[in-house]
């Protein structure tokens, strides 16, 4: 455990939400909140995971009932939506990258009295479709302030999903985060084209390390099992991942879409929601973004770092400083 004093402002804000009292249970006799989420994967892919498991806290701490359906082809997708409206649920939350885009739209469309929230690289559209993102660019470039100032080759790497631009945020974030402390620092980068391919992402791995990278930004899983085997270190992405390889994860972005998914609720409640962009819910400011704990690594890491690392976050948090936001497709140096 760290000290008190040491406990992130992003963390503090993140506990102190979640010790609010859960909201009232409807009184006898009332209908039910109802929630549905539809998954292109697995709900052991991160991203989707992240989703499911603030659906499952809602559940607990607000009494909703929530059902989902996982690894929905995109063949399928626009079918399973519309049973979840036709049943009359309440909010309707999922991924609509790629092949589920264009159906949430139609489908939200047809049923303008549902709430409809899906992580999406376009815009919100009226009156019911709301989208979001993991903006956690944020701790992503605190990672990288670690990075450049534990590189002892001068290069890192990092192994993502898909060149778009929720992922290249991420990157370039790492990326600028290790240049604001080492402005020399190379960074090789490998795009595996997949959401999910451990195999791919681990092959990857192994050959940006021959290639020097002494720390590894892993967005995607598989890099781990590289990086144990080549005594390298790593950040994870969008969860705390460290019990998978302790030796090998200093820390990583989280993502925690606890904020945004009770949000949506209290808002269909009370009978205000429109199609929005909910990007806010997802930032450090609003406890829906954070640095994944350090655990020995805050004994392991000089000082020095730690205080650069914990001044600059508490930075983010107040607003003083602004992670820039990059979404151009990163190419390796």
């Amino acid at each position: 455990m760290k000290p008190l004093r040491m406990i992130p402002a992003a963390l503090i804000l993140a506990l102190l939400a979640s010790c609010s009292p859960p909201a009232p249970p409807a009184s006898e006799g009332a209908k039910a909140f109802r929630v549905a989420a539809v998954f292109q994967t697995a709900i052991e892919e991160p991203w989707d995971g992240v989703i499911h498991q603030a659906c499952l806290k809602a559940k607990e701490e607000l009494g909703v009932e929530y059902e989902f359906t996982e690894k929905v082809a995109a063949a399928d997708y626009e079918k399973v939506l519309r049973e979840y409206a036709d049943r009359g649920f309440d909010l309707i939350v999922g991924d609509a990258f790629l092949a589920g885009e264009d159906p949430v739209r139609r489908v939200a469309k047809d049923y303008p009295e549902i709430a409809f929230a899906f992580g999406s690289e376009f815009g919100p559209a009226a009156p019911n479709l709301s989208v979001f993102d993991n903006w956690i660019h944020e701790p992503a470039y605190l990672c990288g302030v670690i990075a450049g100032k534990r590189t002892k080759t001068g290069t890192i790497g990092a192994v993502a999903a898909l060149p778009i631009g929720e992922v290249n945020r991420l990157v370039n974030a790492f990326r600028e985060g290790a240049r604001s402390v080492r402005p020399d620092v190379k960074m090789k980068v490998s795009y595996i084209g997949s959401w999910f391919d451990p195999p791919k992402a681990k092959e990857a791995a192994i050959a940006q390390i021959e290639a020097g990278a002494d720390l590894i930004f892993a967005e995607r899983f598989g890099v781990y099992e590289a990086c144990k085997e080549k005594g390298v270190l790593a950040f994870s992405n969008m969860y705390d991942q460290h019990g998978m390889a302790p030796e090998t994860i200093i820390t990583g972005p989280v993502w925690d879409m606890g904020p945004t998914i009770r949000h949506c609720i209290e808002t269909v409640r009370k009978g205000a929601w429109v199609g929005m962009d909910l990007k806010d819910w997802s930032m450090m400011a609003q406890g829906g973004a954070r640095l994944a704990p350090l655990h020995d690594f805050e004994a392991r890491l000089p000082a020095d770092v730690l205080a650069s690392v914990r001044d600059l976050e508490a930075k983010i948090v107040q607003g003083a400083f602004r992670v820039p936001v990059d979404e151009s497709k990163t190419v390796s140096d």
